[in-house]
């Protein structure tokens, strides 16, 4: 069997890769070299939250209990494209062993039949709120407009099928940039609404999130949480920072003026949450090089807060676990060098070897944040990991 394997979904199809022809992993100045090697071949890989040590002058001291490499960027030996029920090989041929694991991502509806899990946070609730009046202190002397801080749900000593539990939370989410990562015996079961960045023949762009509010079951009751989420200063202040951060961040591999907002403070509704997105866009430089790209825009603003370097020490400081692949990002990139990678959010880490799971969940601190209500966002979106789970 695999032991390394893509599942990539969007709203129309979803990319399959397995098996390792050629791999780079660690390092982020082996990059070109390795692109270069293998241009006009499919390119699957992920990005740990921790790469930014190697981009900034940053450090990582947290424990990390299910460990991914900082990079990792693989070409596969079989690429298969499912769309609209339609299995396309294009890289590689079936045979029963490759049948046997699309069949695995086939399932559709959630089942139940695990042993119960519960979850705990790394901090207690109490530790929480006074690390977010914390931060909001240091928003107080200047060092820092944004941050996004971050919690560990876990649980130690368990068993779970990582296909069948992929499987509940796509079905719970149906989220655009979810995704299934298998590392050898670590996995990566995503639900992303959220994308980090997108190329398409010369233009990139980036969609970050920021300001959530909950969906209901009451549909006058959802409408309203829908008008206070667009209504709320405090969310669209959140947002416009970072759409500020990534233009920023753009305008460095950019051409001259062609950096542009498309949507600003879009309104996106999902199973489990309604989400403030935006979209910023810009032409690339000619001959700017993809290690370039992620130097000037990785880690995503969304995930760090503004300004990024301040925010990165504080998250360091406060934070109680190492985020490693969370908040990271998986991706691919196609023969003709376009790209699309999504942020990990909404995700559970498994080590089955350690039988550990890891479900990280966060928001974004401002001067405006009540700490109770940035706590009640966490267990709100912890909540579809915890039924997928179920």
């Amino acid at each position: 069997m695999y032991d390394k394997i893509f599942l990539l979904e969007d709203n129309d199809k979803k990319l399959i890769a397995l098996g390792e022809e050629s791999s780079v992993q660690g390092n982020i100045n082996l990059c070109n070299s390795f692109f270069e090697e293998h241009k006009g071949e499919y390119i699957f890989g992920f990005l740990s939250y921790d790469l930014k040590n190697q981009i900034e002058v940053l450090k990582s001291e947290n424990t990390a209990i299910i460990e991914f490499p900082e990079l990792y960027f693989v070409v596969p030996q079989y690429v298969i494209e499912i769309k609209e029920d339609q299995t396309n090989f294009l890289k590689g041929d079936t045979n029963a062993e490759i049948d046997a694991i699309i069949s695995k991502f086939s399932h559709h509806g959630p089942t139940s039949g695990f042993d119960q899990i519960e979850l705990q946070s790394s901090i207690t609730k109490e530790q929480y709120l006074d690390n977010v009046r914390k931060l909001q202190e240091h928003i107080q002397y200047g060092d820092i407009y944004e941050i996004t801080f971050c919690q560990e749900f876990f649980a130690r000593d368990v068993s779970i099928d990582p296909f069948q539990v992929y499987a509940n939370l796509s079905e719970l989410t149906q989220a655009p940039f979810s995704c299934f990562v298998q590392y050898d015996t670590s996995f990566l079961l995503s639900g992303s609404p959220e994308r980090f960045i997108c190329k398409k023949a010369g233009r990139i762009s980036s969609e970050p999130i920021k300001g959530t509010a909950r969906r209901s079951d009451n549909r006058g009751e959802d409408e309203q949480n829908k008008k206070r989420l667009i209504n709320s200063p405090k969310e669209k202040a959140e947002n416009v920072m970072i759409v500020d951060l990534v233009r920023n961040d753009l305008s460095k591999i950019a051409k001259r003026n062609t950096v542009k907002v498309d949507e600003l403070f879009g309104v996106y509704s999902f199973n489990t949450v309604h989400q403030l997105i935006s979209t910023i866009s810009a032409e690339l430089k000619q001959d700017v090089s993809f290690d370039s790209i992620l130097r000037a825009m990785f880690p995503m603003g969304s995930m760090t807060g503004a300004p990024k370097i301040s925010a990165m020490k504080l998250i360091e400081k406060y934070e109680a676990f190492k985020r490693g692949l969370f908040s990271g990002s998986v991706g691919y990139i196609s023969p003709a060098g376009d790209f699309d990678f999504n942020v990990i959010i909404r995700s559970i880490l498994y080590d089955e070897t350690k039988k550990y799971i890891s479900c990280p969940v966060g928001g974004a601190i401002t001067i405006q944040s009540d700490p109770e209500e940035e706590y009640e966002e966490c267990l709100l979106k912890v909540e579809a990991l915890k039924k997928a789970l179920e």
